[in-house]
């Protein structure tokens, strides 16, 4: 609601930019240049023309070019079209058809679609334009005649091919009467409303047409001037020199090539060596390469729908547009182009005193004072208008004076040499901040100067304002103000009071009798009644930085900042005041607008800013005066079009299509869009948004590209609108729709069948499980059902047929003891004996069912334990075999699975040595390889017999074919060897990745190391 009525509030009191203001110089319009040596296509520029959408054409010898403001791109049509040649002549009908004339040919594009007229053929269009009733005209230059051709309804007619026009026709016109003109070879013709007539102009080459002011046909001479049709005669058309107002400018001077005039009644002559000739208002002006033109030669001008003048040349293209702030340098009178104070006179006259003299201009004329006319010197210092209208001037050296009568009358007595500021009240009393203190002026007769010191401060007073019998002063070093009356200071505020911090670059008093203040560091600080309330940065200002403010008649307050000019219309000020925490709203204007930017107060004298009679503000610029009228501020109204102009994914190009399908894995996207608002294209502003993706706008200023990374496959409208630089919207904007278009892996159908791969893989995961757990609790039943089996056997080999002996000897002394009591108790005594090894292997069993936990380095130990724990069960004696145990390499240590497994096999390789094999030796190798685990049982004895190895084991035994289990339960390989009378070697081998722990030592070279342990009983 605010933004609309400040618009409203704008609307109403400015002159909408339509128009360039005619009463300005050309040197005072903003100017830009694009030349190839900022990237801009090089060549010459033939024709300009604007097609409904915003876009300028440039007709290049290098091509078509479309124009955004920014970049300039080369124009191709679709495949299979083509141009006939390179464009010379370009015009954009009411219906927004862009026609084309080329070097060999002519067509019209509209709707994507290009259209050749046969009729014209090949030859060389040079100019184009469409007529009130809509018909399209073009001139031609023939390969035998000149032709002049009608297009209508599709159909080309052409007229004069007997040679009338001679071998071209160069210009078309339509005056305001709907009069049709042609500038031909021959001449002049005044082709409709008939009959036909010709103007014959020998000698000369007829070259651009436009009208008069007050209508009547003015035609340029090709490298001459101009020429007016007068009651049907031809007259030289003058134009008065830009130099001397009383002097004309010659043909040569003139140096015609194109024309035109502008909707606010300008004249432009682009000539063919010497630049841009302006003529408005009487006045003539020239600007050329020297002034920052892109060429002097002059190929096209045009004006487009905001009111911007164009100029193409050979070298590049230029723009001049209206500013909002009018800068008054010496090429409009003022003495120098470096000011130094200024000050409006009760008159309406305004002073303004530079470097190089002291300047009055009044309605628009100059008159300039320097030393040769009366003054002391031609650098002047401080200005003031005291209340009888006269107005005061400080120079260097102690030097002071005043106007009378047109003529300066000097003062003597200034105790300073050099016044930075002067303050006028009632009574003709002056106080003039200098160097040397704070001087007192009533009558024009010094009464007295205070020294710094005696108001406590060190340094002059920057600027020094007037109220009610007393003085303000504004200070730049160590900041702050005070208030001087009678003598004293009465009031004194610095940054510890609320002061903005900073030095204080100016004050001035509104009518509320408030003070303000601007800082350089702080805001713009308001005192009023000992309250201090300070407008920064956190208010909405765009910096802190604030060299002055002045009020306008509307009581608007304008601000000079490091970042522009600031304009804070009174309502928002009143709530401002009312709530000092408010944010305000603004308008702004920087260096794009004419404003003169610097980053340090521009003023080292004072006043620096100025309100004339008329409400123009006038303030110190940096290549001269700036002045902006409140009242008539330029305002574009034109909402600028807004296109999207590609897409781009993963660096390829899609054309811009109702609707867009974008591969599977698109990654990085790009979208370039454009607003096509030629004004100031550098201050458009964008709001973009991706629905699909954004949740909010994207708000930039002049960035033309959108960038996302990783979208997901959907379908989205990408969004976007714009502003032109006054701040007026194209809420509508343009808008995109595309897809993205889903892998493989994400398609609906994978999604769906996502969770059900990942349940079918819990499900496995599950049964996996369960397999696994049945596997090893079949694994561990079969364990436990292969010891029970090794029990079995052991009370069968051992026990039952120990026990089953003890039955016979025991029935055998039962069978002796009636009659032969000696053979019965020799009986009963053997039967002791075997009861007693019966004892022995029933603790051997029990003891090779409960093994103790092993540790690696008790292995060898433990088998030499194993070796005569088994020779004293068997009560061998003297017979019983020897053991010998042998360690090979490092010892590493073992799973404790894996170690007890190798010391059940190596127990029993043992046990069946010691009681079958009828052995002498028995040696057990343990042997630490870096790939696998040895364990070797060697002996001398009998051997096993082949079918037993075969079958591996006999038929009821289980000893053998157990060890075969053990070895294969923990992925093991178990060899015998053994020839009968030979002994036998029996060899276990247990991978390394098995057997072995990972240890941090692994990989690390180990000496080889062998150790042997033996035992004999």
């Amino acid at each position: 609601m605010r933004l609309a009525l400040s618009l409203a509030v704008l609307l109403g009191t400015c002159v909408c930019s339509v128009a360039l203001n005619p009463s300005l110089d050309v040197t005072q319009y903003g100017h830009t240049a694009w030349t190839a040596r900022d990237g801009f296509p090089g060549g010459a520029i033939f024709a300009l023309a604007q097609t409904p959408d915003g876009y300028l054409w440039l007709g290049s010898e290098f091509g078509l070019y479309r124009f955004d403001g920014v970049h300039a791109v080369l124009w191709q049509p679709p495949a299979g079209q083509q141009l006939p040649d390179k464009p010379y002549a370009l015009l954009v009908t009411r219906d927004g058809t862009l026609w084309i004339g080329t070097f060999a040919g002519l067509v019209s594009w509209k709707a994507g679609k290009l259209t050749r007229y046969p009729e014209i053929g090949d030859q060389f269009v040079t100019s184009l334009l469409e007529d009130h009733e809509g018909t399209v005209w073009a001139g031609v230059l023939g390969h035998t005649a000149g032709e002049l051709c009608a297009i209508r309804s599709g159909q080309a007619q052409c007229y004069a091919r007997d040679g009338a026009f001679g071998t071209f026709v160069w210009s078309l016109f339509e005056d305001s009467s709907g009069t049709l003109w042609a500038g031909a070879e021959s001449g002049i013709w005044r082709w409709q409303p008939e009959p036909q007539k010709r103007y014959a102009m020998p000698g000369v080459r007829v070259g651009d047409l436009v009208t008069s002011l007050d209508g009547r046909l003015l035609i340029g001479v090709s490298g001459g001037g101009l020429k007016q049709l007068v009651a049907d005669k031809l007259e030289p058309y003058s134009i008065p020199s830009a130099l001397n107002r009383t002097a004309m400018l010659s043909d040569r001077e003139v140096d015609s090539n194109k024309l035109l005039r502008d909707r606010d009644g300008g004249l432009w002559i682009g000539t063919h060596q010497r630049g841009l000739i302006h003529i408005h208002n009487g006045r003539t002006d020239v600007f050329t390469k020297s002034d920052g033109l892109s060429g002097d030669i002059s190929c096209s001008l045009f004006e487009d729908r905001e009111g911007n003048v164009w100029y193409a040349g050979t070298r590049g293209l230029d723009r001049f547009r209206e500013l909002p702030v009018t800068t008054i340098s010496a090429k409009q009178g003022l003495s120098s182009d470096y000011p130094t104070s200024l000050v409006a006179s009760k008159d309406g006259s305004v002073w303004v005193g530079t470097h190089d003299g002291l300047t009055r201009w009044k309605n628009g004329h100059t008159t300039v004072f320097r030393k040769s006319d009366g003054l002391p010197a031609n650098f002047v210092n401080s200005l003031v208008e005291d209340s009888r209208g006269r107005v005061w001037a400080t120079f260097p050296g102690h030097k002071l004076g005043y106007f009378r009568d047109g003529r300066f009358v000097s003062v003597p007595g200034l105790p300073s040499d050099e016044v930075y500021s002067i303050a006028a009240e009632d009574r003709d009393n002056l106080w003039l901040s200098g160097n040397k203190g704070l001087s007192h002026i009533r009558d024009g007769r010094f009464i007295e100067n205070f020294p710094w010191s005696a108001l406590g401060r060190q340094q002059q007073a920057k600027v020094v304002v007037s109220d009610q019998g007393g003085i303000w002063l504004a200070f730049w070093v160590d900041g702050g103000v005070l208030f001087f009356k009678d003598g004293q200071v009465r009031a004194s505020y610095t940054v510890a009071d609320g002061l903005g911090k900073g030095p204080v670059g100016g004050i001035q008093l509104d009518q509320d009798g408030a003070l303000w203040a601007a800082t350089q560091q702080g805001g713009l600080s308001r005192i009023k009644d000992g309250h201090i309330a300070t407008l920064t940065i956190n208010n909405g200002l765009p910096c802190n930085t604030i060299h002055w403010s002045v009020e306008d008649n509307d009581r608007s307050l304008w601000l000079n900042t490091a970042c522009g000019l600031v304009r804070v219309v009174r309502s928002e000020l009143d709530a401002w005041i009312a709530d000092p925490k408010r944010r305000i709203e603004l308008t702004q204007w920087d260096a794009a607008d004419g404003v003169g930017v610097t980053a340090v107060s521009p003023a080292y004298f004072n006043p620096p800013v100025a309100k004339s009679t008329d409400g123009r503000l006038w303030f110190l610029g940096t290549e001269g005066v700036d002045v902006v009228d409140p009242h008539h501020l330029v305002f574009n109204t034109v909402a600028p079009p807004v296109q999207i102009e590609k897409i781009i994914v993963d660096e390829k190009t899609y054309p811009v299509s109702e609707k867009i399908r974008l591969p599977a894995g698109a990654r990085n996207l790009a979208i370039e869009y454009t607003a096509l608002s030629l004004a100031v294209a550098e201050k458009v502003r964008f709001r973009y948004k991706l629905e699909g993706q954004d949740r909010n706008w994207h708000e930039v200023v002049n960035n033309r590209v959108a960038q996302y990374t990783n979208l997901t496959p959907r379908n989205y409208c990408f969004r976007v609108i714009a502003s032109n630089n006054s701040g007026v919207w194209n809420e509508r904007g343009a808008s995109l729709d595309f897809v993205i278009l889903p892998a493989w892996y994400q398609t609906n159908w994978f999604r769906a069948a996502v969770p059900v791969a990942i349940l079918g893989m819990i499900w496995g995961i599950h049964e996996l499980r369960v397999r696994q757990m049945a596997t090893q609790f079949n694994m561990r039943v079969e364990e436990r059902i292969s010891e029970r089996t090794r029990i079995a056997r052991d009370l069968h080999d051992t026990l039952l047929q120990s026990f089953q002996g003890l039955v016979f000897r025991f029935q055998a002394a039962r069978f002796y003891l009636p009659d032969h009591p000696e053979q019965a108790s020799e009986a009963l005594d053997k039967a002791l004996v075997s009861a007693d090894q019966a004892i022995a292997e029933s603790r051997g069993a029990i003891q090779g069912l409960r093994p103790e936990s092993s540790k690696e380095s008790d292995l060898e130990q433990m088998l030499l334990a194993a070796g005569r724990e088994l020779a004293s069960s068997r009560n061998l004696g003297d017979s019983a075999p020897s053991l010998r145990v042998i360690v090979e390499g490092q010892r590493r240590a073992k799973p404790a699975m894996i170690r007890e497994e190798v010391y059940r096999i190596a127990r029993e390789l043992l046990r069946n040595a010691y009681r079958h094999a009828q052995a002498s030796s028995i040696e057990a190798e343990l042997r630490y390889d870096a790939d696998a685990f040895l364990l070797v049982v060697r002996d001398d004895g009998k051997g096993i017999d082949r079918e037993v190895l075969k079958q591996r084991g006999r038929a009821g035994h289980w000893g053998l074919r157990g060890m075969y289990e053990r070895a294969e339960g923990i992925g093991a390989r178990l060899e015998i060897w053994s020839e009968k009378g030979a002994g036998t070697e029996i060899r276990l081998t247990v991978p390394g990745a098995i057997a072995y722990q990972k240890t941090g030592d692994d990989g690390k070279f180990k000496l080889f190391r062998k150790r042997t342990y033996e035992h004999r009983s």
